[in-house]
């Protein structure tokens, strides 16, 4: 989703600005915290476009066999910047795909869909062309047409089938993609593919993300070193169903299109669809994992294979890892919340009592503001009508009781809980009594700053 960015002088913009200026590296500087071992490359947005403070550097990746990378500026902004990306895959990729749930989706998850199957996998997918800007959602026919030339221009391009080409778009809603800008890049495009463009690539597809968001794990099949890499972007009408995002992973291992697809599917319900900003979901939600076979692992044919083992755990860590960062730069935020309910009659009924909590414009706007208010969170449970034992329920702050047996914990203290809701990640975590499930969600705080971005955004 693409929304003009909004430039603010507050206090953590300051920081940034002076964090900016005595640094070499900007991004480098603004990402301080972030893990060792990463190096970050700038951003794309804007000039006054804040880094958000939870915000962690993009991976070095390794080039992954059997696919190159090019970005582009094909013009769907104004401001000088990359808002076109191509994938190109060796022969005999495979691919599988999960779409937003959205009832008006996009022209680019309808000829996914369209060309994935009913089972959502491909046997011979050659390229992928994404777009930054544009959503070419709700566009009826003549999107429909737009994305279908760009996939025409892309094939002939390299020498394959429209239905070989997959297709992404993210942007503002209701307006019909202008495709000559991408057929005009193409040739330029071709000429500048590489291995290791896998950062500028994640600028690219940024919209108002602040960094761009990166992933890379490495697993074994029979001996065979496999790697596993990614990108994603989003940043705001994040929720889950698929949640609103674009993603697209990449591995050399040799799977099966149903194969992929399976494990594609077990892993999304506890990644991408275990993350919430703001509780919006968005038309044009796309996953896509490749699987190019350049590896020289051996095939993997079934699902019940024992030696996906270590790659489904690879394909979990890049997955997980995506989906925190955009709750990471889901806009406005200032804090990372892991929010945990424990105690339920089922794990559905987790799922939707966790959701809960984490989609309340109460709860989050307490955690903006340094509260623990337990007693929003207690609401959160309890409207949902799933069940709960109100005598058994239990509520902890990270490490600090609130609230036990239906009652405020005798050992509260004010003072020791406002220290807690100052660090920049939170944990709450929700027992409800009522049985033996549990399920985590992942969320943000909801700021001024979000009222901001999203008030000054036209669609």
């Amino acid at each position: 989703m693409t929304r003009p960015p909004v430039a603010s002088r507050g206090s953590t913009g300051q920081k940034i600005e002076q964090a900016i200026e005595k640094a070499l590296d900007p991004l480098a500087s603004a990402l301080k915290r972030a893990a060792p071992g990463r190096t970050p490359p700038g951003a794309p947005g804007k000039p006054g476009l804040e880094i958000s403070p939870l915000a962690v550097p993009f991976p070095a990746i390794p080039a992954v066999g059997g696919v190159e990378i090019a970005a582009a500026r094909a013009g769907f902004y104004k401001h000088e910047r990359d808002d076109l990306v191509v994938f190109r895959f060796a022969p005999g990729t495979t691919c599988a795909g999960v779409f937003t749930r959205h009832k008006v989706g996009s022209a680019p998850v309808d000829w996914c869909k369209r060309h994935l199957g009913a089972e959502g996998g491909g046997s011979d997918v050659r390229a992928l062309v994404v777009n930054a800007g544009c959503a070419n959602a709700f566009t009826g026919k003549a999107g429909a047409d737009a994305a279908r030339r760009t996939a025409s221009e892309a094939a002939k391009r390299f020498g394959c089938r429209q239905r070989d080409v997959m297709l992404a778009s993210t942007g503002v809603i209701g307006v019909v993609l202008d495709d000559r800008k991408i057929a005009a890049r193409l040739a330029d495009v071709e000429a500048g593919m590489s291995a290791d463009n896998w950062a500028a690539a994640g600028r690219a597809i940024m919209t108002t993300d602040t960094f761009p968001k990166g992933s890379y794990a490495e697993c074994e099949i029979e001996g065979v070193k496999v790697k596993v890499a990614g990108i994603a972007k989003g940043s705001g009408m994040i929720a889950p169903d698929m949640a609103t995002m674009l993603a697209f992973i990449v591995t050399d291992a040799d799977i099966h299109p149903n194969v992929l697809r399976a494990m594609l599917g077990l892993h999304v319900r506890t990644t991408f669809n275990s993350v919430t900003v703001d509780g919006d979901t968005s038309t044009n939600d796309t996953c896509l994992l490749f699987a190019t076979g350049a590896s020289g692992a051996p095939r993997i044919g079934r699902v019940g294979d024992r030696r996906l083992k270590d790659f489904s755990r690879a394909l979990d860590q890049v997955m997980l890892d995506l989906a925190h960062q955009l709750v990471r730069d889901g806009e406005g935020a200032t804090k990372f919340v892991k929010v945990t309910v424990d105690g339920a009659a089922s794990p559905a009924s987790a799922r939707k009592l966790a959701k809960s909590i984490a989609d309340s414009p109460l709860v989050k706007t307490a955690l903006a503001g340094e509260d623990a208010n337990w007693g929003r969170v207690v609401m959160a449970v309890g409207k949902t009508e799933e069940p709960v034992d109100r005598d058994r329920l239990m509520i902890r702050f990270g490490p600090h009781v609130a609230a036990i047996d239906g009652a405020p914990s005798p050992a509260y203290d004010e003072a020791t809980m406002s220290a807690y809701m100052k660090n920049a990640e939170i944990d709450i975590t929700v027992d409800v009594g009522s049985g033996r499930a549990s399920a985590t969600v992942w969320t943000c705080d909801l700021t001024k700053r979000y009222v901001e971005i999203n008030g000054d955004y036209r669609s």
